[in-house]
């Protein structure tokens, strides 16, 4: 361990900002093109070496950064790319944006104890250190700053400023991006807090500052946990609306012209990414740690669980109507994607649903323009390259499960005999379509 009398402070020069972004996927990424675009030297850092070299080739690995807008970040001479922690020592501000999974339905923050001891390494008395990557409350102001005080003996809030700031990424969303979306700041102290303002004024439009991390890890979390709730609840009405002869999304769309009171949801094949099926498990699991349980995200997760397993029993029921088992009947995948628009596949029910599909021997394939392979199980399976006659050809039924708005549904419609439309989106179309 060494002591801070050995640990120097960097040299100050005005003006300039060193930062180093530890993470480079969704989240990171776009997090180093705005600093850069800020006029801050950048350096990006990740664990993954052949990430790297993907990057240095100015190619993009995250389909909502294009590779111009990379080669340009590049070609200021403010950016520079590495998988070797020594590089990070240059740097006076550390934003760590790596992923917090789950693993066996528990949180894993190995990537941010990694993380963080290659700050740890690196950190000087004045520097801030940002934690973006979504956890429980009490992380950043208990693992965090414990960790960094046991391998440098500094201080959270008395030697260098220790904040969180949550990601709030929506992949995919053309209104919303890293700039126009309001970043909330929450410090060990006020002065963290401040400095850490400072910091992000660079890169958006306004910062928000709250009291504390814990605030700002809760925010973050109730954010997700609203909408993991409200999703939960169209997807349990569409079940009961299909019952009850009533079409949800129309009634949706009534609910919805009221002027307050009211945020539509829509039911779909189950929830995905690396926010909504995530997010409300952390705070879930602290909440378990205080011998208490959050009864409305366990109602949720089961609800928004248990969606695949009612989209297969619905592509059975439209099977059965025609006289044909689902063992043998061959089933495409259309959209495969977590959400509309984009080609991650983090956490998408698509999985979920093939095993059940596979389980009872539909001969599945898929279509997806945005994504360049399906693997279910270690099993790569068969790419329906279109949507027209002869991409179509010998299908019994087709899923609608991401309607991304590349997709040809017009051929959709036209050359499968049956389409279970998981989203709202072919409604009307044809008698052979059928919703939720």
């Amino acid at each position: 361990m060494t002591s801070r009398a050995q640990r120097p402070r960097k040299p100050a020069v005005p003006e300039r900002v060193r930062a180093a972004v530890l993470g480079l996927g969704y989240v990171g990424l776009p997090v180093v093109l705005a600093a850069v675009e800020a006029g801050v030297e950048v350096v990006g850092f990740d664990v993954d070496a052949s990430r790297i070299a993907v990057l240095e080739m100015c190619r993009s690995p995250v389909d909502t950064v294009t590779d111009e807008s990379l080669g340009r970040a590049l070609a200021t001479g403010r950016l520079s790319f590495t998988s070797n922690p020594d590089d990070l020592a240059a740097a006076t501000t550390y934003v760590i944006c790596v992923p917090t999974p789950l693993l066996d339905k528990l949180p894993d923050l190995s990537m941010v104890t990694t993380a963080v001891g290659f700050v740890a390494r690196s950190l000087s008395p004045g520097d801030l250190v940002s934690l973006e990557s979504t956890t429980y409350p009490g992380t950043t102001e208990g693992l965090v700053a414990d960790q960094i005080e046991q391998i440098s003996s500094l201080v959270a809030g008395r030697d260098y400023h220790l904040v969180f700031s949550p990601e709030r990424i929506d992949p995919g969303n053309p209104e919303f991006g890293l700039g126009n979306t309001p970043k909330i700041v929450g410090g060990v102290t006020k002065k963290c807090t401040a400095a850490g303002t400072t910091f992000y004024r660079r890169l958006v439009d306004r910062v928000v500052p709250v009291s504390s991390p814990r605030e700002a890890e809760t925010a973050k979390l109730l954010e997700n946990t609203f909408r993991h709730v409200n999703i939960a609840l169209a997807n349990e009405m569409a079940v009961f609306c299909r019952e009850l002869g009533i079409d949800l999304h129309e009634a949706i769309g009534a609910a919805a012209t009221k002027p307050f009171g009211f945020m539509p949801f829509y039911p779909g094949p189950g929830v995905g990414g690396h926010c909504i099926p995530i997010d409300p498990a952390y705070f879930s699991w602290r909440v378990r740690q205080l011998g208490l349980s959050f009864r409305f995200v366990e109602l949720a997760t089961e609800i928004n669980d248990r969606m695949p397993s009612y989209v297969a029993s619905r592509t059975a029921e439209m099977l059965n109507a025609v006289r044909k088992p689902v063992n043998g009947a061959s089933v495409v995948l259309v959209g495969v994607a977590y959400k509309r628009g984009i080609g991650d596949l983090r956490e998408s029910p698509a999985f979920s649903l093939a095993r059940r599909l596979m389980r009872s021997g539909a001969e599945l394939s898929w279509h997806d323009p945005l994504v360049s392979e399906f693997v279910v199980d270690g099993i790569a399976l068969p790419e329906v390259k279109s949507l027209g006659r002869d991409g179509l050809f010998g299908v019994d039924l087709a899923v609608l499960h991401t309607d991304h708005s590349c997709l040809d549904l017009d051929g959709l419609v036209r050359n499968a005999p049956l389409v279970l439309d998981t989203r709202g989106a072919l409604s009307g179309r044809a008698p052979s379509v059928e919703g939720l």
